[in-house]
């Protein structure tokens, strides 16, 4: 009895390792949802996405990146820098957005991150979702906050190395 036990255990974990490299499988044909309306997509009701364009989705939301406005033209390479670091492939950039996605290690899992920049207002708005499966158990999440810390970083050290920044040498020599 007991190795019956064991056999179905084993058999029942197998398939349930089989059945994740599959989902893995899945994700790679998916794409990210793009923009809907000039914006980006709402999440679904699963928790394995967040999105900073949607405020009232207090499951999903995620703050957007905020920069200074002299910084307007520099953002685009600054935020596909840190998506790159962090992992990212950069996909697809059309206009303001810019689309990335990220592997997981073992299962081989796709996850898209998506950037709108909004140059009026000088913010970048992100969402970053699962393409498969229900629970990323908060890696989105954790992306993004790592992603908005890195940028934030960035943003702080060009404003502080800009000409204006810097004290100017004196005329008394």
């Amino acid at each position: 009895m007991p190795k019956m036990i064991i056999f179905i255990s084993l058999v029942i974990f197998l398939l349930i390792l089989v059945g994740f490299f599959v989902l893995g499988n899945m994700s790679k044909t998916g794409m990210p949802p793009g923009l809907i309306a000039g914006r980006l997509s709402a999440c679904s009701d699963k928790p394995n996405c967040v999105v900073s364009e949607i405020a009232d989705d207090d499951s999903h939301y995620i703050s957007p990146l905020h920069y200074p406005a002299a910084m307007t033209e520099e953002t685009r390479d600054l935020i596909k820098q840190v998506i790159q670091e962090v992992g990212g492939e950069i996909t697809k950039e059309e206009g303001t957005y810019i689309a990335a996605a990220f592997r997981s290690t073992f299962f081989g899992f796709i996850d898209d991150l998506e950037c709108r920049n909004n140059r009026v207002n000088h913010t970048i708005h992100l969402r970053s979702g699962a393409r498969v499966g229900h629970s990323d158990f908060g890696a989105n999440r954790r992306r993004v906050t790592l992603i908005s810390s890195l940028f934030h970083q960035r943003v702080k050290k060009a404003t502080q190395e800009t000409p204006s920044a810097k004290t100017r040498p004196s005329s008394h020599s």
